[in-house]
């Protein structure tokens, strides 16, 4: 969310004394109107790692979105445009009954699933009956990553959970106190899509309930907080078990014993 320039609070975007202390790139990039994927992103860092390179520089990749920096370190599959008729037919089936056709057009990513997993089930069937082929295959045709062209030294920062939840609690209110309503108001006068993922972002839906009137602060506070836990959860489960395991686990603490010498 911190590509979108519309929502540097809620993003917690670099504040001016990170920029001063270092550069930073892709920040607020985006206009709140275009919707940004992980494979433009990607193409974009690439061009920005190039240019760092060129310029005698070293690039820092900085997560936590897991899905972009994979598709930047392996690629992509280059899977077609998914035929109009067949998303609207998948997006518009239940998800047990879909994850049932699922089960007899691709029994392996099916087996790889969660029955309730509504958006990578539609997804795979989506692909599969637009294509003939298996998100599987697609994806053994990867393309376009750098892990090949660079040197990567990984750190995969683990910190202490219920520092984090704490960290999480705290971060929304002090996201209102510092201009993250008048953000909102500004993303609604706009009439983006709901679609959008600016529209998405952790903060604008209870802060668009909060200006509507439906809920009070303290409810916005905690739905907020409860939303930024949740997406924390996420990302603790995506660097145990996505990134690659030779990757070293460090707490921040242990970080200056392992860098690069």
């Amino acid at each position: 969310m911190q590509v979108y320039a519309d929502i540097p609070v809620l993003s917690a975007a670099p504040s001016q004394i990170d920029l001063k202390h270092c550069e930073h790139r892709l920040y607020g990039a985006w206009d709140g109107a275009e919707a940004c994927s992980a494979a433009n992103w990607a193409a974009r860092a690439k061009a920005e790692i190039e240019e760092a390179h060129d310029a005698g520089k070293t690039p820092i990749l900085v997560g936590g979105t897991g899905m972009y920096l994979k598709v930047l370190i392996e690629g992509i599959a280059p899977i077609p445009e998914i035929e109009p008729e067949v998303r609207e037919q998948v997006r518009s089936m239940e998800t047990a009954d879909a994850y049932a056709a699922l089960q007899i057009e691709d029994p392996l990513r099916a087996d790889n699933l969660e029955p309730g997993d509504s958006q990578r089930i539609a997804r795979a069937l989506e692909v599969k009956r637009s294509t003939g082929v298996t998100l599987a295959d697609w994806q053994q045709a990867k393309s376009g990553g750098i892990s090949e062209e660079v040197t990567l030294h990984p750190i995969v920062l683990m910190p202490e959970r219920q520092w984090v939840y704490d960290r999480c609690d705290a971060r929304f209110e002090q996201m209102l106190e510092n201009g993250a309503i008048e953000e909102v108001e500004a993303l609604l006068e706009r009439d983006l899509s709901p679609d959008l993922p600016v529209m998405r972002a952790i903060g604008v839906p209870e802060i668009t309930q909060l200006i509507a009137g439906e809920i009070t602060r303290e409810e916005a506070i905690s739905a907020g907080g409860q939303s930024t836990r949740q997406y924390a959860k996420r990302q603790f489960t995506w660097l145990r078990n996505q990134c690659p395991p030779e990757w070293p686990r460090v707490v921040p603490e242990e970080i200056s014993s392992i860098l690069p010498k």
